[in-house]
């Protein structure tokens, strides 16, 4: 469903330095997929999904979440990089299809770092 975008990220050298630290890894375990997706989702809804967003290009740190590093992975990471790939305006809230096809790329990216 998603190999679309996929294949154009791997492409970018940027994009595919990006890789889950062993740390990342046992947080994802010790927590579940499930409890991440929903860290995923409030990540999104909070600090991506708003029409405004003041520090926008910064919101999302490189390190510290599983998830921060698949959004810097997956282009989904700001609004600029948002609107680059996956085509979503900036300037206007994200719908809640919008937010989820963006959690799922999250979600996607991740199962691939563990397999």
């Amino acid at each position: 469903m998603y190999e679309k975008i996929f294949e154009k990220l791997t492409k970018s050298d940027f994009r595919s330095r990006f890789k889950l630290k062993e740390k990342d890894r046992l947080y994802l375990q010790e927590k579940g997929f499930e409890k991440i997706q929903e860290h995923a989702r409030d990540f999104i809804k909070k600090r991506i999904a708003p029409a405004i967003i003041p520090n926008d290009g910064k919101q999302t740190p490189t390190k510290g979440h599983p998830v921060f590093t698949a959004q810097h992975a997956t282009a989904t990471c700001c609004r600029g990089c948002i609107r680059k790939w996956h085509k979503f305006p900036k300037g206007v809230e994200l719908t809640p299809d919008e937010q989820e096809y963006l959690v799922n790329i999250i979600m996607e990216w991740l199962r691939r770092q563990t397999l």
